[in-house]
């Protein structure tokens, strides 16, 4: 990022606090279900350790707001920034939602249908960021990975138990 593209560290910010917020929105019903329900079921192999989770998130969610800004910076008028940027929005509710319907609802059949729309919206978004700016779309690489990651994660565990 060039000094340039700092004109407005007001908007990096609320660009970065936008998908943070949505992790803490879904982490209420997760914290309160790894203790009693998530601690006691099968996990496949390859399933991270606790302690990763949080700093991955966070991570990740730094990324995305970054890459928002970056497309966002450039005027949502231009119509791939526009349907980017909304598809965003949406990826970001139905990432809280996969919260809500795997630990909420304590339910990997429903958790592994709204991943799936997830992965959907990741992609279509990383698409559209693309036109607009490739290391926007780029900077969610890392999050379409970890994504499909937790997919592999929620089938094995609806298939074990």
């Amino acid at each position: 990022m060039n000094i340039h593209s700092l004109r407005s560290p007001g908007l990096l910010i609320i660009c970065i606090v936008l998908p943070l917020f949505a992790g803490v929105a879904g982490s209420f019903p997760t914290l309160s279900s790894i203790p009693t329900w998530y601690t006691g079921l099968i996990k496949p192999p390859l399933t991270p350790e606790p302690w990763v989770f949080g700093p991955v998130w966070t991570t990740l969610y730094i990324l995305m707001g970054i890459s928002l800004y970056l497309v966002v910076r450039e005027g949502i008028r231009n119509n791939p920034a526009r349907l980017g940027t909304m598809l965003f929005a949406g990826q970001l509710v139905v990432s809280v939602l996969w919260s809500f319907a795997f630990f909420g609802l304590r339910s990997p059949v429903s958790g592994l249908a709204t991943i799936l729309i997830l992965i959907v919206l990741v992609l279509a978004t990383m698409y559209y960021f693309y036109r607009v700016s490739r290391i926007a779309a780029l900077l969610l690489v890392p999050y379409i990975a970890w994504i499909c990651i937790a997919t592999y994660l929620n089938y094995m565990i609806m298939i074990l138990n």
